[in-house]
């Protein structure tokens, strides 16, 4: 395995968030000072620059696919139990700003679509609901009962896509038109970090002192876990069975909320600001020191294991694992790309020095790229290969 660069293209400041698009054709990244830029995966040529947050962007999210309902092709029966179903740009982008705001773009066209203002603090997470495992928007219902096969158009089952959105102490849940499903009421401190649950039920809201679970539907506390401390990153395993913060104390602390049980790793040399999980649920990637750190999540968990350690020269900036693979890709603050694989005597696959330490490292969805955005405000897209 070996990473090769694909492309490279400078942004006018420190790249502050990164992300590809759902089709993996588009990579967004967001410059500090505020501009959006989208680039073609294929070649990093320019689509569009989007003005962003004149103030400061902080953040940016994809929102989901979404599909549409397509008339059946010449030839198809018209009692077909379904009907082809294809994706229907265009991708729409979320940002938030130290203005306050949260904006959607069109990324097909370069344009801006909505705001929502949230007040007066800085919009620093969002987070669009998953629809993994979910009714797709024009995904085709089978027949009711009394309708016949050759009605013209059939019962569509729409759940729209919820991005939720955190200013300060505010949280709130936006409709895909970026308008107000719902406010919660304010947390105690502000928020420090979202993570929705992958299966879609609630999403996870840090501050200094705890998580609370908000049920997506309904909008009620599901559970609240009291943590005394600051905390940095949260993220869940795919399978949803594990919550697990990354701590300012510093340490890591892990919840399974179906069980209400709770487990606590400390014994790092600095706060714990970067966790990825593989997508088997078992590996959890973490910083907060000269070594990655990979806990063994699988059974009944990391508590009483040794962790695997993937040894850096300098302190690990960033850790992500592949979307589908098993590989996973961690950067140092002295400029060090290197790649792993968890749980083989020989872990290590490839290692790249890049001029910059890294701020931020995303997989495209079909893994074959890696994205990287730097302090001095360059993005390089690496290609993975044999």
């Amino acid at each position: 395995m070996q990473l090769t660069k694909h492309w490279a293209a400078a942004l006018d400041d420190y790249v502050i968030d990164l992300g590809w698009s759902p089709d993996g054709q588009t990579l967004a990244a967001a410059s500090a000072a505020g501009p959006i830029t989208l680039f073609a995966a294929a070649d990093g040529a320019t689509r569009h620059v989007l003005p962003g947050h004149g103030d400061g962007t902080n953040v940016i999210a994809w929102a989901p696919g979404v599909g549409r309902v397509v008339p059946n092709a010449p030839g198809d029966a018209t009692g077909d139990e379904l009907r082809r179903v294809r994706d229907n740009p265009p991708y729409l982008l979320a940002s938030g700003g130290q203005d306050g705001k949260v904006k959607l773009w069109d990324a097909t066209a370069g344009q801006h679509v909505a705001t929502a203002e949230l007040g007066h603090a800085w919009v620093e997470h969002l987070a669009w609901r998953p629809r993994v495992g979910r009714p797709r928007v024009g995904r085709v219902i089978p027949n009711a009962p009394g309708e016949t096969p050759d009605d013209e158009a059939r019962r569509i089952k729409d759940n729209p896509p919820c991005l939720a959105a955190s200013a300060g102490r505010k949280l709130v849940f936006l409709n895909p038109d970026l308008s107000v499903r719902h406010t919660f009421p304010d947390a105690p401190k502000t928020i420090l970090a979202l993570a929705w649950q992958p299966a879609g039920g609630c999403v996870a809201s840090a501050y200094f002192g705890g998580v609370c679970l908000w049920d997506a539907d309904d909008f009620i506390a599901q559970k609240e876990f009291h943590y005394g401390n600051g905390i940095h990153a949260l993220v869940w395993s795919p399978d949803s069975r594990w919550l697990v913060s990354g701590n300012q104390d510093p340490s890591v602390h892990l919840w399974i909320p179906a069980e209400d049980q709770e487990f606590h790793m400390s014994g790092y040399d600095g706060k714990v600001r970067h966790l990825s999980f593989d997508r088997t649920s078992r590996w959890l990637a973490t910083s907060g020191g000269k070594d990655a750190c990979i806990w063994d999540c699988l059974g009944t968990g990391p508590e009483g294991r040794e962790p695997q350690m993937f040894p850096h020269d300098a302190a690990v900036c960033a850790v992500a694992f592949q979307q589908q693979g098993a590989l996973l890709a961690t950067a140092s603050q002295d400029g060090a790309l290197m790649l792993w694989t968890p749980g083989r005597p020989q872990p290590l696959h490839a290692t790249v020095q890049l001029p910059t330490p890294a701020t931020k490292l995303a997989w495209s969805p079909d893994d074959r790229l890696l994205a990287i955005g730097s302090e001095q405000g360059v993005v390089y897209v690496l290609k993975c290969e044999e």
